[in-house]
Formats: C-alpha cells, sequence, structure tokens
C-alpha cells in the first residue's frame, strides 16, 4: 500500500495494530476465562469477521472512489488515548465496581448485543460544543445497576432505561471533572436514540476518542467528539417533565401495519443507488450499498428479503459477492435478483449457476424492473429476462 501511496495508510496501520495488540489478546482472555464455552467461541469468531468486513470496508471505499477516509483523521494522540483509557476505566471501576479492559480505541458504532445509547451534548458561551455518546450493553446494565432488582418486567426495564441515563450524566460529569478543559461545558441536551438513529448520527463524525471496554458483565462504548451545531435525530428527549413517559415510548413504539419488505441495493454507480432508491422508496425498506463488502456487512446487521445486486462492479464483482452470500449458511438462502447491462446468453449462464432469483438488464425501463421486483414478492419468484 505504501508503493501506491496509499492516502490511508497511516490509518491502516492503526486500526492493525489496535487489532492485534488489544482486541486479540482480550478476546482470547475471553476464551480461556470461559473455558471456550459456545457463546465465546461464537463472539470471538464474529468480533474477527465483523473487524475484517470493516477494515476491508475502508481501503474498499478509498481505492474505489479516490476519497479520503475522514472518520478517524481527528483521533488524538496516543498518549492522549491512553490518559483517556485509563480515566474511563478507572470511572467505571468506582462506579460499577468491575474491571474493564480497553478492546479498542477506534470503534466503528458496531452493535455488539442489545444496546442502550446514549447521546449527551455540551456547549460553552462562546457556543463551542462537545458530543458524547455513552453506549451500554443491556447485560451491563442488568448486572451492575440492575441486579437487586429480582424480576424482569416493564416496568424494570423501564427503570433501568433511566438508571442508565442518570449514570451517563454521572458519567460525564466525571469526566469534565478529571479534564479542566471541559469544565466550562454545561449540559444542553440529551437523547435516548435507538441503535438506527446513533450509527446515522455516528457515521458522520470524526470523534476525537471512540472506545470500546469489556467489563466482564457486558460492553461499554465510550465516544467523545467536537460539533459544530445541535442536531437532531428524533430520539427520545430524557430531560423532559414528562421523561418517564419518554421511555415507555422508546420501549414500545406505536404497533405499525405490515412491515415493509426489505431491499437491499448495492451498485457502485451514485446515480443508480438514486434511481433505485426513488423507486422503491414509497413501498419498501431500502437500504444501499456502494460496493460487495459493504453488502456483507449491512446484511449482516439487518437481513433482507431481496437483494439487488450489479454484477459488474470493481474490487469484487457481482459474482463474487453471490459466492459468498452461498458460502454463508446464515444467508445463503437470501434471494438475489441481478442488476446488469450484460444480456449476452455467455453471461446469463454464469450467472445462473450461482442460483440467483433472476437477472434484469439494467436498460429496462424502471417502471418495468419495479414491476418484477413486485412480482416476485407475490409469487415468491421472477420470471429471467
Amino acid at each position: 500500500m505504501a508503493s501506491i501511496h496509499y492516502e490511508g495508510l497511516k490509518t491502516h496501520r492503526h486500526i492493525h495494530k489496535n487489532f492485534r495488540e488489544r482486541t486479540l489478546p482480550a478476546l482470547e482472555k475471553e476464551l480461556e476465562r470461559t473455558d471456550y464455552s459456545e457463546e465465546s467461541v461464537s463472539h470471538f469468531l464474529s468480533v474477527c469477521a465483523g473487524w475484517l468486513i470493516g477494515h476491508t470496508l475502508i481501503e474498499d471505499h478509498a481505492i474505489v472512489s479516490g476519497e479520503k477516509i475522514k472518520h478517524w483523521e481527528n483521533l488524538l494522540p496516543d498518549e492522549e488515548q491512553a490518559v483517556m483509557g485509563q480515566t474511563v476505566a478507572s470511572l467505571l471501576h468506582s462506579m460499577f465496581q468491575v474491571d474493564s479492559y480497553l478492546l479498542s480505541d477506534c470503534y466503528a458504532g458496531e452493535r455488539f448485543g442489545e444496546g442502550i445509547y446514549y447521546r449527551l451534548i455540551a456547549a460553552s458561551k462562546e457556543n463551542k460544543r462537545w458530543e458524547f455518546f455513552l453506549i451500554f450493553e443491556e447485560k451491563f446494565i442488568a448486572g451492575t445497576i440492575g441486579s437487586v432488582m429480582n424480576i424482569k418486567s416493564e416496568a424494570v426495564k423501564t427503570m433501568l432505561m433511566h438508571a442508565a441515563g442518570y449514570v451517563a450524566r454521572q458519567f460525564v460529569e466525571r469526566i469534565k471533572q478529571c479534564f479542566p478543559s471541559l469544565q466550562q461545558f454545561e449540559m444542553k441536551q440529551e437523547q435516548l436514540l435507538s441503535y438506527e438513529q446513533f450509527q446515522m448520527v455516528y457515521e458522520k463524525l470524526s470523534p476525537q476518542f471512540s472506545m470500546l471496554f469489556d467489563t466482564g458483565k457486558g460492553y461499554f462504548a465510550y465516544c467523545m467528539t467536537s460539533s459544530d451545531q445541535i442536531g437532531s435525530e428524533d430520539g427520545a428527549g430524557v430531560i423532559t417533565e414528562n421523561a418517564m413517559e419518554e421511555v415507555k415510548r422508546y420501549l414500545n413504539p406505536a404497533p405499525q401495519t405490515a412491515p415493509k419488505k426489505k431491499l437491499l441495493i448495492v451498485d457502485d454507480s451514485d446515480f443508480m443507488l438514486r434511481t433505485m432508491q426513488d423507486l422503491f422508496g414509497s413501498d419498501y425498506e431500502v437500504t444501499t450499498a456502494r460496493s460487495g463488502m459493504s453488502a456483507i456487512r449491512d446484511m449482516a446487521l439487518d437481513r433482507p428479503d431481496l437483494i439487488l445486486l450489479d454484477y459488474e462492479m470493481p474490487v469484487c464483482n457481482g459474482k463474487q459477492v453471490l459466492e459468498m452470500i452461498r458460502s454463508d449458511r446464515k444467508f445463503n438462502d437470501t434471494p438475489v435478483i441481478f442488476l446488469t447491462n450484460k444480456v449476452d446468453k455467455d453471461s446469463v449462464k454464469k450467472a445462473l449457476a450461482l442460483r440467483p432469483e433472476g437477472y434484469l438488464s439494467k436498460s429496462l425501463a424502471p417502471e418495468t424492473i419495479k414491476k418484477e421486483v413486485d412480482h416476485f414478492f407475490e409469487q415468491k419468484k421472477v420470471r429471467f429476462l
């Protein structure tokens, strides 16, 4: 990568070093501590696979698009990372009586179990802002704060959610006390986010600190970034007179009618993705991916009902993506329809050998493509064109 003057080389090396020297040793200790239980082995394999896919995406995106990866460009130097890591670990010990291990100092917002996502925004008189994200794995909160509650009910879950919010505020206040430069900032807003809201906010940021800890009772992530403006992501406001109702609404969203089918559309063309989003957005829950590896990651987070897959893509083409899908027992029955500019006999024959549900030409009118997808969900099959 150095020979091709890859701009993300520094980030590439940092992520490799972080995973090799921190994450892997912690995972290996977990395996030994649990005598290689099925749960710990599954966790080990899941984290490794997740890291590999996420790491590959950095190079995949940068090489294909030519864009510089900016998400990690504001991480503070190793010395400051170490001080913050020690501070957070110390606070976890004093507040929860747990001994934590730093798994990563470049946590990318990956989902870990059932989580509680708090966003706290503080501002100074000069209108400078900091955003703090505290992510608690539910079993961490239940095993510490909730350990005295020996029953399970929605009421208790609501109480735990409020307790987590209170702890989040206290945690940030104690962080501020440890760093004089933060003491001028006052809390202005707090939000309880769903994972989807957290992911949408977090992927746009360039954090100064982004740490993932294993507490022995569950995972905890601490992220911190400067912010130019307070944004609204429709999370539940948790400093309100009706805070209990807000949290109940978050825990028990209004029931919906028939859920929309999930479409994952994979194409390296931004124009094609926008066209497909406009075409299907009103009738389907649409997720888009610009590369094969990004599609695999999206599938792991939220399995689609159907994939519309571009056959001709750089780096990892549609054929290779479908081969990966068919080789994974969790996803090998996920239906796939190829979208392609190639409609010659040889191309069709190669594609059909991988058992797609269909093969549609991009030259078709949009309403025809929409009709074929609608027909697939009606009949569970689509005719080959």
